[in-house]
């Protein structure tokens, strides 16, 4: 069934009203995750997707081991209700256990991750015993077994450690190194080509002409892409030429997994833009009603097996940083293979500035959220008009005002997207 037909045939569908969830989830429900795989060194797969499941090949920890500076012992040689006093005999470390043995009464010094000797199955902290020569007090009330992590406790052997489709950050780069794994298998990169459409723009190095504008599109596009791992092919700016834009739109399909525009998609601009789309695939022209971004386009470019997803952005700049993070990003994730989707929140802050809003819409306002006597507050960065990249540059959020709700006065809570977070 074609695109058209899918959506038609939903009772919201829309395409000159569509809400942002409503885009996003049609957006989401046409794609699926890419087979094509690769394995990688270990470093290598920072930001990339798991292939699949990783296993543990070994239990973590692999022995018992103490998990606190202390003295290990036997809790059968403790008093219950009285001081307990146990000769020291030995130092057991982290890779160099104790090989003598304990008999009874004794106790071992022992460091963090170091093997507790055969017999002892209690560690008592260093903290709260007393020392008298080679001789230890120890209080009443420990408990058998406590500061010894198990073998296995965290992962035994043959246990899924980490699923198939997790984003691998930090944490699971070290979670690997801990099983040992000097390589694993990833998705691969996706590709995405963009360019820019239009006579008007002009490129970074090159004095203006009158009427011009710098391209700035294309290096939020970079930045944005780069930063979720995609292997990034900049094809510069296509002039509004129908030639050249089929010339570019039959390159980047052959070359890509997804193709991203920025201009040429509004009421009002070239024809022919519209119609290439159109003519070289199957592409659906959408009014979002969301602010700023409205005109949007999406659907497949290209002809099997060199077709491409295409995402037809508008051309202001904010609105396609805007769209982009509406629905772009998760796009991309979803074709990666990355399940769950890295979450975005929406968070609760109050706005300190009145905000002006027509209900029918969602608008995303660029903020700045900060901590004021251990409340979250946000304000509006300046103007917000589409064009001014300067307001988004200033701001570490989205304000994300809903689509029925009106103006905000200033001590309302509102919700936030912010723009970095924790990896």
């Amino acid at each position: 069934m074609s695109l058209s037909a899918k959506f038609s045939c939903q009772d919201d569908y829309d395409p000159n009203a569509l809400s942002v969830d409503q885009a996003r989830q049609f957006i989401l429900g046409q794609l699926a995750p890419m087979a094509a795989r690769e394995r990688v060194a270990l470093r290598s797969a920072l930001g990339r997707v798991l292939a699949e499941d990783v296993i543990a090949p070994c239990n973590v920890p692999a022995h018992d081991n103490s998990a606190m500076d202390g003295f290990a012992l036997r809790f059968a040689d403790l008093e219950q209700s009285a001081v307990s006093r146990l000769k020291v005999v030995g130092v057991a470390l982290a890779g160099n256990a104790f090989d003598g043995s304990l008999r009874a009464g004794e106790c071992v010094r022992i460091m963090t991750g170091a093997i507790p000797p055969p017999g002892t199955d209690t560690v008592v902290i260093q903290e709260v015993v007393q020392t008298e020569g080679d001789f230890v007090l120890v209080p009443a009330g420990q408990r058998l077994g406590q500061n010894i992590r198990l073998a296995g406790e965290d992962l035994a052997i043959g246990q899924p450690a980490i699923a198939a489709g997790k984003l691998v950050r930090p944490a699971e780069l070290g979670l690997m190194a801990s099983l040992g794994f000097a390589e694993v298998s990833v998705k691969r990169r996706l590709r995405v080509a963009f360019f820019s459409t239009g006579d008007e723009l002009c490129s970074i190095g090159t004095p203006l002409a009158e009427g011009e504008v710098y391209d700035s599109n294309r290096y939020t596009l970079f930045g944005m892409l780069s930063r979720i791992g995609c292997d990034v092919i900049d094809m510069g700016v296509v002039r509004d030429d129908p030639a050249l834009l089929e010339a570019a739109f039959s390159e980047a399909a052959a070359n890509a997994d997804v193709v991203i525009t920025s201009g040429g998609v509004s009421v009002g601009e070239a024809d022919f833009v519209k119609q290439l789309m159109a003519k070289m695939g199957e592409v659906l022209f959408w009014k979002i009603a969301m602010k700023p971004g409205r005109p949007m386009a999406f659907g497949r470019i290209g002809e099997a097996p060199h077709a491409a997803w295409l995402f037809g952005l508008p051309g202001n700049p904010v609105a396609v940083m805007a769209t982009f993070y509406q629905f772009v990003r998760d796009a991309l994730y979803t074709l990666m293979g990355a399940s769950p989707i890295p979450a975005v929140p929406l968070l609760p802050a109050t706005c300190v500035a009145p905000l002006k809003k027509f209900p029918g819409r969602t608008e995303l306002q660029r903020g700045l959220l900060t901590s004021e006597n251990g409340q979250w507050v946000v304000r509006p960065t300046g103007a917000q008009g589409s064009g001014i990249l300067r307001s988004m540059s200033d701001a570490n959020c989205l304000i994300v005002i809903e689509q029925d709700r009106g103006n905000v006065i200033a001590g309302e809570t509102v919700q936030v997207q912010l723009f970095e977070g924790l990896v």
